[in-house]
């Protein structure tokens, strides 16, 4: 008997580290000087096909976010958003040839208690980004200081070159997955610098997710928490 239960926590545990959901920021990979570039912000599990709506009851908990766009040249502007059926919306308009860097950030979700599946009470950092290239390619910028953040390293063309850094640090050996619609994911590791790097065989939709714990114990809006649970969120859109 004490085996079953054992197992059963093991499966709720699985299913909640494995397919937990997460923010992500959509929007096209590649911008035009002078035209509006739309953003779009969901809640979710992307590969299981699971987008939550704006009202419903899961995406309130976590809206509390920022979102903001920093220019090639290092401006950072911070981005009004208009609620949507299953989205939050914004747009820029690109001025100025090079890398734009689309960064959402949470730090404000209440304290979850899921010590019934042996995860333990903890506060969640949600934190995304997303690509814009008009024309001249380059890195995406960091703007995550005091969390795990997701960076695109220049590339060749060939392979999506991608670097995990915590606290503005590269993170060696942290699990990283990338996701695709139909159940379809695959698991990577970062190097001892940080890195990872794939092929894009489909003309499609990515989303890689990244966590880590932060173990110091804390309190936020007066509840105790154990640990803080980082999510970083990177999408690719071609």
């Amino acid at each position: 008997m004490k085996k079953t239960i054992l197992f059963v926590l093991f499966l709720c545990l699985s299913a909640i580290t494995a397919n937990a959901h997460y923010l992500w920021i959509e929007t096209y990979g590649t911008g035009t000087l002078g035209q509006a570039q739309e953003i779009r912000v969901h809640y979710g599990e992307y590969t299981y096909g699971v987008i939550e709506k704006v009202d419903g009851e899961a995406f309130p908990l976590v809206s509390k976010f920022t979102l903001w766009v920093i220019a090639p040249d290092g401006t950072k502007i911070k981005l009004g958003t208009e609620a949507k059926e299953d989205h939050y919306l914004a747009s820029f308009t690109p001025l100025q040839n090079g890398v734009y860097t689309i960064a959402l950030n949470n730090n404000e979700i209440d304290v979850i208690d899921y010590t019934q599946y042996d995860f333990g009470i903890f506060k969640t950092h949600y934190h995304s980004t997303a690509k814009v290239q008009v024309g001249t390619d380059g890195d995406t910028k960091t703007v995550n200081p005091d969390g795990i953040v997701v960076k695109q390293l220049e590339n060749d063309g060939e392979e999506i070159k991608l670097q995990v850094l915590y606290k503005g640090e590269p993170i060696s050996k942290n699990e990283l997955k990338v996701y695709v619609s139909d159940l379809w994911s695959k698991t990577l590791y970062t190097d001892e610098n940080g890195e990872v790097s794939f092929a894009l065989p489909w003309n499609t939709k990515y989303i890689v997710e990244t966590t880590t714990k932060e173990e110091i114990p804390g309190t936020y809006n007066g509840e105790d928490y154990e640990f803080i649970w980082h999510c970083a969120t990177y999408c690719i859109k071609q």
